[in-house]
């Protein structure tokens, strides 16, 4: 078969791509390296037959409506909100910090009427914000920034907030009521049955054709196509010219225990106990009923799949001289997470991906 497009990469970006290039009559090849289609969303039943991400929980949110509509298409939706808590000082408060979690640490009676008064005498809102910590301490100070944020920020990065952009705790919301959902966003939930069959129909289209087992640089010269989308690192379509790109990989610890439940709420954080940065339930998101339960270790390591871009200053100017050479490529797009070295939400991935289609010319 002769393709129009080929999309490296058979994540939520490419899929999306595909799904919008095949409807607009391309012929679309997508490639990926792993033996299954969805990237890091792919889901699927364990030997206990409970359905897990293996690539740690993901939950969709967004404030797009076009964006849920995309997906809508493709999947119903399990209406979850996820609630997260966060072990500090020997108990389980809630995060993000919100009323309760203060009162709970600190045996305090705020009301949402008055918890502005305790933010406004620990926060330090005049200081500079030249990093990742500046940004946490203007908003809640030194105590809670220490009980909450350097000790997960230093297991998640391997570096401390300080040496880190403002940027990754920049979104961290602060709330003044007893709101525990952990995102706020109008649109979140679970494809009901998955995320592997939610792309499995996205793929389903006579005009997508799909290779598994995949490397790029072995097929690039071998299926002549009009144009490329690259959803990859960047760094290594580039063979690494400039040197490599720093990011952060996890190692994900799987464990079936016989009981309903584990904990009471589908992630508790652990940011100053363990090597682990947080364990994660499945059956609290799925919904799924079962005797048995599926639990999930994260410890987050320098080698293995790069998951998330390491925000710092000189990795950003590295990534420019790639960006660079990216805008000299003819036909050749990059997006995605790792196309763009962004940590990006799954619905600004689609977002990106429904964006650089319109763009493109047919």
């Amino acid at each position: 078969m002769i393709f129009d497009d080929l999309i490296v990469g058979c994540g939520l970006s490419g899929t999306t791509c595909a799904r919008l290039l095949a409807e607009r009559g391309r012929r679309v090849l997508v490639i990926d390296k792993r033996n299954h289609i969805g990237g890091n969303v792919y889901d699927c039943y364990n030997d206990d037959g409970i359905l897990i991400h293996r690539y740690g929980p993901h939950i969709f949110h967004t404030q797009f409506k076009q964006v849920w509509d995309f997906l809508s298409r493709f999947t119903q939706w399990r209406l979850y909100q996820h609630r997260v808590l966060t072990f500090v000082c020997g108990r389980l408060v809630p995060m993000p910090i919100n009323l309760d979690t203060i009162n709970l640490l600190f045996n305090t009676s705020y009301t949402e009427q008055t918890i502005g008064d305790f933010y406004e005498n620990v926060k330090n809102d005049a200081m500079p914000i030249e990093n990742a910590k500046d940004m946490v301490v203007s908003k809640i100070g030194e105590h809670l920034y220490d009980l909450f944020f350097r000790g997960y920020t230093k297991k998640q990065w391997d570096l401390y907030p300080e040496e880190l952009e403002p940027e990754v705790t920049a979104r961290i919301p602060i709330r003044y009521n007893r709101d525990d959902r952990y995102f706020s966003d109008p649109y979140q939930g679970i494809p009901i049955g998955g995320y592997t069959p939610t792309v499995a129909r996205m793929l389903d289209h006579p005009l997508i054709h799909v290779m598994l087992n995949t490397e790029y640089q072995l097929i690039k010269n071998a299926i002549p196509v009009k144009r490329t989308i690259y959803t990859g690192p960047i760094d290594g379509y580039f063979d690494h010219q400039y040197g490599k790109l720093p990011y952060r990989s996890v190692e994900f610890q799987f464990e079936t225990i016989d009981a309903p439940n584990y904990q009471p709420t589908a992630t508790v954080n652990y940011p100053n106990d363990y090597d682990f940065t947080r364990i994660t339930e499945y059956k609290w998101m799925t919904g799924q009923i079962h005797p048995k339960t599926t639990i999930v270790r994260e410890y987050t390591t320098a080698e293995g799949e790069p998951y998330y871009p390491v925000p710092r200053g000189e990795n950003k100017v590295l990534y420019g001289k790639y960006e660079t050479l990216a805008s000299k490529e003819k036909d050749v797009y990059f997006t995605g997470r790792l196309g763009n070295y962004q940590y990006l939400n799954m619905d600004l991935v689609i977002r990106k991906a429904l964006e650089l289609v319109e763009r493109l010319a047919f």
